[in-house]
């Protein structure tokens, strides 16, 4: 069976402010995308794994993880995996750039 694969424009890079995390909105789907100080762009499911939820692109940035604005949780935004002690994942998407464009892919 054939995977269809859909590659979606979603911000210019050089209007993107770094350690700060934006929410987008495609179908169904909240995302939040961060733009690190070394020029990474990550994109990450908008919701925390934690049971009462939280806004994750409302968090604040360190290196590679962003920490629930809520419950304080540190998440990789590389993986998406909760860090010890707390347990949970959230989903990552797949980020691409080209010529000053930033597509989010969905598989």
């Amino acid at each position: 069976m054939l995977q269809t694969i859909t590659r979606i424009p979603v911000a210019h890079y050089s209007n993107v402010k770094m350690r700060s995390g934006y929410s987008i909105k495609i179908d169904n789907k909240e995302i939040a995308l961060f733009k690190l100080t070394n020029g990474k762009v990550y994109a990450i499911e908008n919701r925390s794994p934690h049971p009462k939820g939280g806004v994750l692109s409302e968090g604040l940035i360190s290196g590679e993880y962003v920490y629930c604005p809520v419950y304080d949780w540190k998440i990789s935004l590389a993986d998406g995996k909760v860090q010890s002690p707390d347990v949970g994942q959230v989903r990552t998407f797949k980020v691409e750039l080209e010529n000053d464009i930033i597509f989010i892919i969905l598989e």
